[in-house]
């Protein structure tokens, strides 16, 4: 039932609550008590075993079969990805520097009119590949301003600027870091950008309750308490799949870009707008071919995995913001 709610429901609850609602990063999360409680428990024990289903599925006739659709219906996405990146961020600069008064993300906002100016520039140079590591540098400066002005806290909801950034200087020198390829760097900015999402509606539930009074049927009759709780298992467990086996990989982004374009349904432009970077990210990796065959063991540790990348967001979330603001995580 959990997992079923988290899927339909996945849409509307990826709308990012700071662009919508009030929020206070500052003021106290929820007790670890409240967070890990025994539907906690039960909802993580949901999302492993879809893991390891998705992990035995892949290993069949019927996921090679899912695999060769997938390669033949995402030929042209695949063959174009970085025009896609280059065309998708191009239009998200121009469209941040119409609206004015924005950094990043529309809760980051600007008095300074030359950022505007910036991100033009960050605009015009994804029209030749020689200039996209100059883009990529203003990102990183947009990024540094969005981060001395609303602290790096704030600003760990948004990694993905920096992967895409990173994605941007490896394509035009036609490079890998180290042995991660382009698509690679920006798939696991994106997972981990997700997975602090996660966390974070786990530890402020309150922030998306103004949301539920708006559109009552986001929460399909829950207590918001609890889908909060099921939205934020769905996203994690999703996130996780980002940086693990080709399908399970290409399926979760499958997944998450259709959430993310459900959201706008309902969120309008701003939504549109704002997640554009991250659902072309989507696209790319569900469109990725690159397979490794899936061993018994990885499929045996993956519990193990999701299980201490569970642990590490949430020690990370808490203890950032105990450090940082004194808060009692208990």
């Amino acid at each position: 039932m959990a997992a079923c709610l988290g899927l339909v429901a996945i849409g509307p609850a990826h709308a990012h609550v700071k662009w919508f609602c009030a929020y206070d990063v500052v003021g106290a999360p929820r007790g670890l008590e409240s967070v890990l409680c025994d539907d906690f428990e039960k909802l993580v024990a949901l999302s492993i075993l879809a893991l390891i289903v998705g992990g035995l599925f892949e290993n069949t006739v019927l996921g090679a079969a899912m695999v060769r659709f997938l390669d033949r219906t995402t030929g042209w996405i695949r063959t174009n990805t970085e025009l896609l990146f280059r065309a998708v961020c191009g239009g998200f600069f121009v469209a941040l520097w119409s609206f004015g008064g924005i950094i990043l993300t529309p809760e980051l906002t600007t008095t300074n009119p030359a950022l505007s100016w910036l991100q033009l520039a960050i605009a015009a140079g994804f029209l030749w590949r020689a200039t996209l590591p100059a883009s990529a540098a203003g990102i990183v400066a947009l990024f540094a301003i969005a981060a001395s002005q609303y602290g790096a806290f704030h600003l760990a909801d948004y990694p993905i600027f920096l992967g895409l950034a990173v994605y941007f200087v490896l394509i035009a020198f036609q490079r890998d870091l180290f042995s991660l390829r382009p698509i690679d760097v920006v798939r696991y900015a994106a997972a981990v950008t997700l997975m602090w999402a996660s966390v974070e509606k786990w530890a402020y539930p309150d922030w998306t309750f103004p949301l539920f009074i708006e559109h009552p049927t986001m929460t399909m009759g829950f207590d918001g308490e609890y889908f909060m709780k099921a939205a934020g298992a769905v996203e994690f467990a999703l996130a996780f799949a980002l940086i693990c086996s080709p399908l399970i990989r290409r399926i979760a982004a499958i997944l998450l870009s259709a959430a993310f374009v459900a959201a706008i349904f309902q969120f309008g432009k701003v939504d549109a707008i704002g997640h554009a970077p991250i659902i072309v990210a989507m696209i790319a990796i569900a469109a990725d071919n690159t397979t490794a065959p899936l061993r018994h063991r990885a499929l045996a540790l993956m519990p193990m995995g999701y299980a201490a990348a569970l642990a590490a967001f949430i020690g990370l979330y808490y203890g950032a913001h105990a450090i940082l603001y004194g808060s009692n995580i208990l």
